[in-house]
């Protein structure tokens, strides 16, 4: 029998260019307890947890094992983890919850991108035999999917410019943003990206409580119903794909439900605002739908944790009472390889 699940508690940390003072488990612990504060929930009141990191960022095998002290080492709890953004594990503890595994999940995720070069590490995702060798870096591709959509008269060089300006003015109204405030977009980065087109690299940490049918209820007054969620991939190579389109979000928001009813809200994942063209297209998103009012991945980058940011900042625009039906978008991998996608729905539209 199909349960009704629901995202009853997001906190996130500050995101900051540098973390140099604080190891992950530092980072991580206030933003656990800031969960469970709004839910009154204990570590041994969570049926589930689930965490996404990155050990290639964190330089070390198993480093998600150090950060789980800032869960707590005892009692022993029920866990796992994945090698993925956030949003990825929120999508395995929601199975969990689905199947009556369990009743309550915390999912959390965090990375520190600032000790290294995060665009060489990202290199790492690419095809071992014929990209990965020439290092190609994700600006360098994304730069790649900005030029084809130009050179397609889907956007051009001010456009792209007008989304980062509304994307960082947006995040005036969010404390946590790294970048609040609109910056001049600068020289190049990467032609026709400039260093406004970007996303800030910095460190950061996200976490969301999920719980099921009445326990979400007593949970949260207003929970984030998850109505449907699904993610796809597209082919590992770049020179099979088509970089001004996104099959993949698209067929994963169809299975996702997104397009039954239209949403007011959509919080996207895009770290370039070339991908924003590019997931407005393929999501069908016009004027009437806010996009990104967290200000986005442009505001606040932290790789691993970015993804779960948006389902978490669309969730709680439902609990405030701001959202009624919203979509939440993560992705990973270079120019939207592979693509996550939620809907949330608040009371009104309960089955």
């Amino acid at each position: 029998m199909s349960r009704d699940v629901a995202i009853v508690a997001f906190a996130q940390s500050d995101h900051r260019r540098h973390t140099d003072d604080l190891s992950e488990v530092e980072m991580v612990m206030p933003v656990l307890h800031e969960v469970q504060r709004q839910t009154g929930l204990k570590a041994a009141d969570i049926g589930f947890t689930c965490s996404g990191s990155s050990d290639y960022l964190a330089g070390r095998a198993f480093s998600f094992t150090m950060a789980l002290d800032g869960v707590g080492a005892w009692p022993p709890i029920s866990e796992s983890h994945v090698e993925a953004d956030g949003a990825w594990a929120l999508y395995e503890a929601w199975v969990k919850l689905l199947t009556g595994e369990a009743d309550t999940a915390l999912v959390y995720s965090y990375g520190k991108s600032s000790p290294g070069s995060v665009r060489d590490v990202l290199t790492r995702q690419l095809d071992p035999y014929y990209l990965a060798p020439l290092w190609p870096d994700s600006v360098a591709l994304a730069a790649l999917q900005a030029q084809a959509l130009i050179d397609a008269g889907e956007t051009d060089e001010p456009a792209l410019a007008a989304i980062a300006a509304r994307s960082r003015e947006d995040a005036r109204t969010n404390p946590h943003a790294q970048l609040p405030g609109a910056r001049p977009q600068g020289g190049y980065a990467v032609q026709p990206l400039r260093t406004g087109d970007c996303p800030p690299v910095g460190d950061g940490v996200a976490a969301v409580i999920l719980a099921a049918g009445d326990r979400a209820r007593e949970l949260c007054e207003r929970p984030a119903w998850i109505r449907g969620m699904d993610h796809r991939i597209e082919a590992h190579s770049l020179g099979v794909r088509d970089l001004t389109d996104s099959p993949s979000t698209r067929l994963a928001a169809e299975r996702a439900g997104a397009f039954e009813r239209p949403v007011d809200t959509a919080e996207l994942h895009a770290p370039f605002t070339s991908q924003e063209v590019v997931l407005r297209k393929a999501l069908g998103l016009d004027d009437s739908v806010t996009v990104n009012p967290s200000g986005g991945a442009l505001a606040a980058n932290p790789v691993m944790a970015a993804g779960l940011i948006r389902l978490g900042e669309a969730a709680a625009r439902i609990h405030r009472g701001e959202s009624d039906r919203a979509l939440a978008h993560a992705t990973s991998g270079p120019c939207l390889q592979q693509n996550l996608v939620a809907v949330l729905e608040g009371e009104t539209h309960a089955r």
